[in-house]
């Protein structure tokens, strides 16, 4: 009998990915992004929200301390455009903030932090053709879990983690969260 009630309802998890994973993660992402590029220019950085934004702002921070400027970021909300909307509790709209010059003939890296049925991919993709006509679109992600129901692939991913439908992958980050870890909760952890 646990010490604790709590105790017995607390999913068991794993540290999969620490603040040192993450950052090594990062860096590999951008320097993949800057060789598939062929370098930063028309470069624009799109982060998913809520954990995809603050990983695209990491990821043009390393950007452009090798390239020596700036590469544009912003956010896509895609709430609006899920396939879900009705079978799920009503969420806050966040904001959808595209940098100055637009998308319109740019190379758009799309940056999330869980790459899973790509839903969420597909409803990003709907959401850019509203804004604009982007040169290409590619895909980094931290985690790519697996379990896909669309063709959907990441360009760029900091690990595959190939997890049971039962298990959760929780990303936590600095600035959001109080620390910098990736943990699988559930069953298998």
């Amino acid at each position: 009998m646990p010490a604790h009630p709590y105790e017995e309802s607390v999913p068991p998890s794993r540290v999969v990915l620490d603040a040192g994973d993450i950052t090594r993660a990062l860096t590999r992402i951008s320097h993949e992004i800057l060789e598939r590029n062929k370098g930063a220019d028309d470069l624009v950085l799109l982060g998913i929200p809520s954990r995809g934004v603050p990983l695209a702002k990491r990821i043009a921070e390393r950007v452009a301390s090798v390239e020596g400027h700036d590469v544009p970021v912003g956010s896509l909300d895609v709430t609006m455009y899920r396939d879900d909307l009705r079978l799920k509790p009503a969420r806050a709209l966040l904001p959808t903030e595209i940098p100055p010059g637009g998308i319109d003939g740019k190379v758009v890296v799309l940056v999330d932090d869980v790459l899973f049925s790509g839903r969420t991919i597909r409803a990003a993709l709907d959401a850019l053709g509203d804004i604009g006509r982007p040169t290409a679109v590619r895909l980094a992600v931290l985690v790519d879990r697996g379990h896909r129901e669309l063709p959907i692939r990441a360009d760029f991913v900091g690990k595959n983690l190939p997890t049971s439908l039962v298990e959760r992958v929780k990303v936590r980050l600095l600035g959001v969260d109080d620390v910098d870890a990736v943990t699988i909760e559930g069953m298998g952890a």
